[in-house]
């Protein structure tokens, strides 16, 4: 098949030869998105410049770029070019993915009443301190959560704008909407679902699982490998192996992140110690492991259950700690973490994909759910 012309612009970012140059070639076509909007950015004026660059440097400043680097290899791995025109417009398609997660992450930290992401103030606390250094009038809490909630919708915007500017071909385009569309629409229900487990009173592991399903899972691996699949016009079979090991690879990527927020090291994480019993998250770690105390251990069923969502201090923090390791729910969800990441990589060594990029796929693969942070 012939590469048709492409529509990016001339100063589009070199696709990265290798995986180890994606992340610079990530951060160098986002810093290149972000200067094309300045001009009617600061035609606004007021504080909107401030904010805009708030946003920006959130973007930045950290991140695996876990969700490009998913839907590049993914492209490779169907055939697609490394270098090219068509393989530049390919690069900032993927690059947009980041845009969304930025939208995604705000927004999540302002739901959860999170003060740091990535060692740093969140940008609802950052606006909340803007407005309290300057004096202004109202509620300093309630002025950052407006701004970052604008902010995060910005993101949301700017990536459907980074998408459709991609230069990606007008048949790319029609096969890559319903794969964006229903991205956009998982990971907002799945956290509509996040909200609802927290409220309500179904704690089952298949509650958890199924926010891990659509809110984690489905736009940090499954989607965008389905991203990358469709760019490269794969066949559905391979698509299909595509989408199973991005299931399951994401779903074990959240389950990691389930111990991290409970037993990951605030140095390393960038987040509080037991962040995640602070928050009230209803994760397959808690399920668990109240479905066992539930059964043997009342009392610890009753600490847990009081724990969640209150202010706990460090040796509360470590009592809770115990009592998840005492009942088995460590061990259990190690033991989900490892059949799921043997089965993702069981279908992708029966698949088409090319040998190479089937490497760069189980390390990424491996690299996600064995992090530490």
């Amino acid at each position: 098949m012939s590469a048709p012309p492409s529509t990016a612009p001339t100063n589009a970012v070199p696709a990265p030869v290798n995986a180890s140059s994606l992340r610079e070639s990530v951060d160098a076509t986002l810093a290149e998105f972000f200067a094309s909007r300045r001009a009617v950015v600061d035609s606004v004026g007021g504080g909107y410049p401030a904010a805009v660059a708030d946003l920006e440097a959130f973007v930045l400043r950290g991140g695996k770029r876990m969700r490009p680097a998913f839907a590049w290899t993914a492209w490779l791995g169907a055939g697609g070019e490394t270098t090219g025109p068509r393989a530049d417009a390919v690069l900032r398609a993927c690059s947009a993915l980041e845009l969304i997660q930025a939208c995604a992450l705000i927004h999540d930290d302002i739901i959860d009443s999170s003060s740091t992401r990535r060692g740093f103030p969140t940008v609802h606390v950052g606006f909340a301190r803007r407005h309290r250094d300057s004096g202004w009038s109202g509620s300093s809490q309630h002025f950052g959560e407006s701004a970052a909630i604008l902010v995060g919708d910005l993101a949301l915007c700017w990536a459907d704008d980074l998408l459709r500017e991609s230069g990606i071909d007008a048949d790319a385009a029609r096969r890559v909407q319903p794969v964006w569309s229903a991205m956009r629409t998982e990971v907002l229900g799945g956290q509509l679902l996040d909200i609802e487990a927290e409220a309500g009173t179904d704690e089952s592991v298949a509650a958890a699982m199924r926010v891990n399903r659509y809110k984690t899972a489905a736009y940090t691996v499954e989607r965008p490998l389905h991203l990358g699949a469709v760019l490269a016009d794969a066949d559905e079979e391979l698509i299909a192996a595509y989408r199973s090991f991005g299931a399951d690879i994401g779903i074990a990527f959240q389950l990691r992140d389930d111990l991290l927020g409970v037993f990951g090291d605030p140095e390393v994480t960038g987040k509080p110690s037991g962040d995640d019993i602070t928050e009230g998250k209803r994760t397959v770690l808690i399920a668990l492991a109240l479905r066992k105390a539930d059964e043997t251990r009342p009392d610890q069923a009753a600490e847990i259950r009081s724990s969640l969502g209150t202010e706990l201090d460090a040796a509360a923090v470590a009592d809770i700690r115990s009592i998840l390791v005492e009942l088995g729910a460590v061990d259990a969800v190690e033991r989900q973490i490892d059949e799921l990441g043997t089965r993702a990589v069981a279908v992708l060594d029966n698949s088409s994909i090319d040998p190479v990029a089937a490497t760069h796929l189980r390390a990424m693969a491996t690299a996600a759910i064995q992090r530490q942070y």
